[in-house]
């Protein structure tokens, strides 16, 4: 479970929280950091100066331009957010997070997503996650530091690694990755524009509830090629229908 799941954090402001964070995942056992757009070097020396004996994991962390390639080779995504939504998406606590990694085991490796420290994850980043993760602090002062909600997660990683693996989760599915969906979503968006379900101009609510219906149903990569091959199908027999409705003139002009 902990050499599977990945610590992710975006666009993060401050050098030394990186470190921390690094400090946070060293003493729970977990060794995978990815750095999205980081607002200072990884080597500024307030990053080695929290890191505090994690300078080994913060020198390996991978600093990546985008998100995508952050979760390129990942099936599980989960993603922390400390706001409501107004479309409600699959809720967890911190202690519901392994279980949930756990049912995803066998498969590729899993994110743990952070936002930035003033706005946290974006809309379209928490629409990337199968998952969303609240840490229920104090109402009256809820500002955590991300070094300490990074804690928090990792720690619970960490508990439930040491305990046996439930009986209910013995069998465990391959879920289909986070590219392989990311592909999915925008041949989906395409067709459903070319069939004229979806108006072009205001496609961000309808797909963000597709996305949302998807990434609870959690498909297999099975299930998501035969999703996929629909969608395909769909493609060949609207280009078909338009060819057999063309007149000759537009066949004509099809053919210079």
């Amino acid at each position: 479970m902990l050499a599977r799941t990945r610590i992710v954090m975006v666009e993060t402001s401050l050098a030394a929280n990186i470190g921390a964070a690094a400090r946070a995942m060293k003493t729970m056992g977990l060794t995978q950091l990815v750095v999205v757009r980081p607002g200072q070097p990884l080597t500024d020396e307030a990053a080695a100066a929290r890191a505090s004996g994690a300078e080994n994991l913060l020198a390996r962390a991978r600093v990546v331009d985008t998100l995508d390639a952050a979760l390129a080779d990942c099936d599980l995504v989960v993603g922390t957010s400390a706001r409501s939504r107004s479309l409600p998406w699959p809720m967890l606590t911190p202690r519901e997070v392994p279980a949930a990694v756990r049912r995803a085991e066998g498969t590729g490796p899993v994110a743990l997503l952070f936002g930035r420290e003033r706005s946290g994850l974006t809309n379209e980043e928490l629409a990337r996650c199968h998952y969303h993760v609240h840490i229920p602090a104090n109402p009256d002062y809820s500002s955590l530091n991300i070094a300490a909600a990074v804690q928090i997660l990792c720690y619970e990683l960490r508990l439930a690694s040491l305990a046996p693996a439930p009986e209910a989760y013995d069998e465990v599915r391959p879920l289909a990755g986070a590219e392989a969906l990311e592909g999915y979503f925008e041949h989906l968006q395409r067709v459903l524009v070319d069939i004229e379900f979806a108006d072009p101009n205001n496609l961000r609510q309808l797909m963000l509830k597709l996305r949302r219906f998807y990434m609870r149903a959690q498909p297999e990569p099975v299930e998501l090629n035969l999703l996929r091959g629909i969608v395909s199908q769909t493609e060949k027999s609207l280009a078909r229908a338009r060819s057999a409705n063309a007149g000759p003139a537009d066949r004509e002009q099809d053919t210079d």
